[in-house]
């Protein structure tokens, strides 16, 4: 099977296509065989498309993970302080444009929002160099597996039963005795505080990634997207299906957001090929600069529709590291995007005048 990374045109052209550049075709092919999507026997990133669509149901023309979203627009600061460990251009003291969505986990693009569902912030961070940086980050601390197999089959497992319409607790128990690093991961996830919003969580990594500098020396690290904004743990009071995404809308139409992108540097030792396992607390963190959002638009026609935040979309300056997930996400979410740029897509939950902006 021979897989291709694709992405849209800068409009936003679902129906055209092209090979992505950024990341070398040798780089690619060899991280996306590691994640074992070439052997016959193994997963593939239709199957996981497949999946998601047996255990969500089928919605043609969205996003067939996050599947509930909105564009945001902004740029991106740099500081300068992370330039020691990393030669891309967007850490300068610079300004970079950014394309970004937030959304929330799962493939219901119709879903209520709910103070503990997972919510992610996706960026395409764009610099004058003409290189780009895509990625994806969560607001929990750790990811529940090691694998894309291990993900595949917590999905089946978790797919509802026809008669009660919730997942068997007995295939869920199954997995979970089977993948005791799963387990301790879930535990932490629900420990997590719960800030009220997007506007004041705080987005993680999870993956982690190697900052290469001008002397070609690497680094592995991980990063958090952290709110300038005071955080408010109100979080129980639910005030509509799509109260998340209203209150972040209704906030960008009176004033921008801003966060800080705080590096984590990692140490020998630190576990790299494992987003399940924490780094310890007390690692040296770098103020990289502040991620500012001050436009939301609905996904209908809006700029990140036609984007899809590849973690492999690199700039020099940053490389993979052994973590496998990055590499199974680059090859599902170019399956996804296949699949839905040929569909006929229903109108988004989340409708927006394109002209919102704040001031």
């Amino acid at each position: 099977m021979s897989l291709i990374r694709q992405k849209a045109t800068e409009k936003g052209n679902l129906g055209r296509v092209g090979v992505v550049i950024g990341v070398p075709a040798a780089l690619a092919f060899a991280f996306i065989a590691a994640a074992g999507w070439f052997t016959p026997d193994r997963l593939t990133p239709a199957t996981v498309v497949r999946t998601f669509d047996s255990v969500d149901g089928p919605h043609p023309g969205f996003r067939r993970n996050h599947a509930k979203g909105v564009c945001v627009s902004g740029w991106f600061e740099g500081s300068g302080q992370a330039s020691p460990y990393s030669s891309a251009a967007l850490f300068r003291v610079e300004r970079s444009p950014v394309i970004g969505r937030f959304a929330l986990a799962g493939g219901q693009p119709y879903q209520d929002d709910a103070p503990d569902k997972v919510r992610s912030l996706a960026l395409r961070i764009m610099p004058a160099n003409g290189s780009e940086w895509r990625m994806g980050v969560n607001d929990i601390p750790v990811f529940l597996f090691r694998n894309a197999r291990d993900f595949n089959s917590f999905l089946i497992a978790s797919r509802p039963e026809a008669t009660t319409r919730k997942p068997d607790p007995a295939r869920i128990g199954a997995f979970l005795a089977a993948h005791p690093e799963t387990a301790r991961a879930l535990s932490q996830i629900k420990q997590r505080s719960l800030s009220s919003g997007f506007a004041d969580d705080a987005y993680n990594s999870l993956d982690t990634f190697l900052f290469v500098n001008a002397d070609r020396r690497t680094t592995p690290v991980r990063w958090a997207i952290e709110p300038e904004q005071p955080v408010s743990t109100q979080n129980n009071v639910k005030a509509g299906r799509d109260y998340l995404f209203d209150d972040l809308t209704a906030t960008l139409a009176e004033h921008s957001l801003r966060w800080k992108l705080m590096i984590v540097l990692g140490q020998p030792g630190d576990p790299t090929a494992d987003p399940t396992v924490a780094w310890p607390v007390g690692r040296t963190r770098i103020d990289a600069g502040t991620l500012v959002l001050d436009k939301a638009e609905g996904e209908d026609g809006g700029p990140c529709t036609g984007i899809t935040f590849d973690p492999l979309i690199l700039p020099e300056g940053i490389t993979p590291s052994d973590d496998p997930i990055p590499a199974a996400r680059s090859a599902v979410y170019a399956r996804s995007f296949t699949a839905r740029s040929g569909e006929t897509k229903a109108p988004s939950a989340i409708n927006l005048n394109s002209t919102q902006s704040g001031k």
